[in-house]
Formats: structure tokens, C-alpha cells, sequence
């Protein structure tokens, strides 16, 4: 694959290194970076995170970052809390994201009785379905791919993979040039890698 170039978003979230780690098992690599000029003239963009959704909204509101994600016209791939921030609104923390996605994010409540003994967060592996993305091909689909979250996007137009845990979510999401996906593709194993490879190829 021809050398590309990549720019992860840095802000006050974590998991960006592993992000970065995959790419290079990719012969890729991303530049982390928060600079709106390498931003806008990267080739592909990456908005990772793991973290709380009201305080880093909070971030990237002071330092432009929200305004910046919005009108970049490259494919930007939004990761685990990323995909969440590009929804509407989130209940973590009653926040107003960035509003790319038309779809909440909402926080999972246990059903009851509990016969499964589901826990919150969803920890491990689960399956896409209902692909509906460049960002997947017919070979994926009931794949398993790894997941760590205790707030989920509901099902919606833009919904790109649907995931069941206590009931069926957005796993995927894909607008125009914004995909985003509730699962880490970087701890995804083979399935991971072939999902990130997609994106790069867009």
C-alpha cells in the first residue's frame, strides 16, 4: 500500500499510541497532532478515544478542535469515544457532540431479570452485522471484534453495523466521508486490520 498521510488527532484522551501501533503493522504510520494545518492536509484522519464524553467536548471546544473536525472533507474515522462524539448529543454528561451523525449515544441499562448476567461495560468480543460501509466487505460480516464501553449510539439512518448487547446498537457509523466504530479495529486482531486497511484504501 503507498505511504500515506495519516494524522491521528491528539486531545485529552487515551489509547491514541495502540492507534498508531496498528498502523505501523500496516507499513503506515500516523502523525499525532493537533495542529489544524496537519489536520486539514492529512489524506486520511483518525479521531480515537477513550475517556468521558462532557470533558473532552469541553477540549475540543476550547481549543477549536470541534469547529476544525467538521469540515475536514478527507475520510475521518471516528474510534470507541471518537464515534460517540460525532453523535448528536451523549447522556454522559448530558452534552450537546459534534453532531456529524444524527444518532445519541445513550447509557446501557441492564435488563431485568438478568438471566445472561450481562455486566456494564460490554468487555470482549461481539459480532457486526448488517454491514452497510466501504469500511467492510461481505467477509466480515458476523465477524467478532472487540469492545470496551458502558455507552452505546442507537440505530439510526446512519448506522453502517449493528451490534446486540442487551439490544440491538450502532456498531458502525458512516456519513459521507465520516466512518466511525464503537469497537477498537487496533485490539480487533486480523478482523481489526482488515477494517483499518478498508479505510485506508478509501
Amino acid at each position: 500500500m503507498t505511504k500515506q498521510n495519516i494524522v491521528i488527532i491528539k486531545y485529552n484522551a487515551g489509547n491514541i499510541r495502540s492507534v498508531n501501533n496498528a498502523l505501523l503493522r500496516l507499513e503506515q504510520e500516523g502523525e499525532i497532532t493537533a495542529d489544524p494545518e496537519k489536520i486539514i492536509k492529512a489524506d486520511k484522519v483518525i479521531f480515537p478515544g477513550v475517556g468521558e464524553a462532557s470533558t473532552t467536548m469541553k477540549h475540543l471546544n476550547e481549543t477549536g478542535l470541534a469547529d476544525l473536525i467538521k469540515t475536514l472533507t478527507q475520510p475521518v474515522l471516528g474510534i470507541c469515544l471518537g464515534m460517540q462524539l460525532m453523535g448528536s448529543q451523549s447522556e454522559e454528561g448530558d452534552v450537546n457532540c459534534l453532531g456529524i451523525f444524527d444518532e445519541k449515544v445513550k447509557k446501557f441499562q441492564l435488563p431485568d431479570p438478568n438471566p445472561q448476567n450481562l455486566k456494564i461495560p460490554q468487555m470482549g468480543w461481539n459480532q457486526i452485522t448488517d454491514l452497510k460501509s466501504d469500511l467492510f466487505d461481505a467477509s466480515l460480516e458476523g465477524k467478532y471484534v472487540y469492545f470496551v464501553h458502558s455507552y452505546y449510539v442507537a440505530l439510526g439512518n446512519d448506522t453502517a453495523a449493528t451490534t446486540n448487547y442487551i439490544h440491538p446498537y450502532s456498531s458502525a457509523l458512516q456519513r459521507d466521508n465520516f466512518f466511525a466504530t464503537q469497537f477498537h479495529p487496533e485490539k480487533s486482531g486480523p478482523v481489526g486490520e482488515k477494517i483499518l486497511k478498508n479505510f485506508l484504501k478509501l
